[in-house]
């Protein structure tokens, strides 16, 4: 009797490998640096929606995006080149001379965190909130520019019968898998980079239902650790799909352990921001309206000369604006 095929063999493989590159000349312009731009674009339009939401010019954020964005692409690159050293210590001038296809996101939240915080310290504006919105955005926009990962053929795990599985070239294939022994026309691999697309984009539309639904009970900051929590503690779960670490620590892959750290201050954060005196969230956007009520009311006279500033052309854009709306 012939041997049948499972039916799982026959759909088990997603052979989808476009090239890494839109366009090759007149300069080669590739989806990963797309992705990754497309990211900062709609990432940070959430977020400026949301910090209207909350009672804040949204001017402020895109003020302080160019700095936030220089910061964490250093950030990133540095985290890739540690994790590449290897390759990068042969010839030091690759880390600073194109193609810049290699970015770390650890590295790139750190990055941007830094500047986000000195951006509003130096203006006097508080942190917390903004970290809030920018945790929302940042998730959707790592769910876009993981695809990058996509067209550059990384970011995936080892073989899989699942019919999700993906083709990857010899090329591309980390030493364990080499196609003598696990053929490219046979053989998925799991897409880590769907997984992790997947998971962060879900964590941004929970993300947005929270700030919705418990804004009496949630504090400014709680957005921000959520986003340690959940990306920390997926990306340490989907790290140990992966093989052919370059970074390690002890024998385990440095990405779990920040994962693992990320967690723990998380939940940390959490604890420390709800034990702390000081209002929740809808408290104080509350407050804050009463006090605009109480500065436009005809009877304050600091509001005749409010206006007056107005009217000279004073828009106080330096300022901390007052909140336009609850949620």
């Amino acid at each position: 009797m012939p041997y049948a095929r499972p039916v799982l063999d026959l759909v088990a493989l997603i052979d989808v490998r476009p090239g890494p590159n839109i366009i090759d000349w007149p300069f080669p312009i590739g989806w990963y640096g797309f992705g990754y731009a497309l990211a900062i674009a709609i990432g940070p339009w959430v977020a400026q929606r949301e910090i209207r939401r909350r009672g804040f010019d949204p001017r402020i954020l895109f003020d302080g995006l160019l700095l936030t964005v220089i910061l964490g692409l250093i950030g990133a690159r540095l985290y890739h080149v540690i994790d590449e050293w290897d390759f990068y210590s042969q010839d030091l001038a690759k880390i600073v001379l194109p193609p810049y296809s290699g970015l770390g996101l650890y590295g790139g939240v750190a990055g941007g965190i830094v500047g986000v915080v000195i951006y509003l310290r130096r203006r006097g504006i508080p942190v917390l909130p903004f970290l809030d919105v920018g945790a929302v955005g940042m998730l959707i926009g790592q769910a876009i520019a993981r695809w990058g990962n996509f067209f550059n053929q990384e970011l995936y795990g080892g073989p899989t019968t699942a019919p999700w599985g993906i083709a990857i070239d010899c090329a591309h294939r980390v030493a364990l898998y080499p196609c003598d022994r696990f053929p490219e026309a046979t053989t998925g691999f799991h897409p880590l980079f769907f997984y992790e697309s997947a998971i962060t984009l879900a964590g941004a539309l929970i993300g947005l239902f929270l700030f919705r639904r418990f804004s009496h009970w949630l504090r400014d900051g709680d957005i921000f650790a959520f986003w340690f929590i959940w990306y920390g503690g997926a990306r340490a779960l989907l790290e140990t799909f992966r093989e052919g670490y370059n970074w390690t620590l002890g024998g385990i892959p440095v990405a779990i352990l920040i994962g693992a750290i990320a967690v723990a201050f998380g939940v940390g954060f959490l604890v420390w921001n709800h034990r702390r005196p000081g209002p929740t969230r809808a408290q104080r956007i509350a407050a804050l309206e009463a006090e605009r009520a109480a500065a436009s009311s005809p009877q304050n006279p600091a509001s005749a000369a409010h206006e007056g500033d107005r009217d000279s052309g004073d828009g106080g854009h330096g300022s901390i604006p007052r909140p336009a709306s609850t949620d």
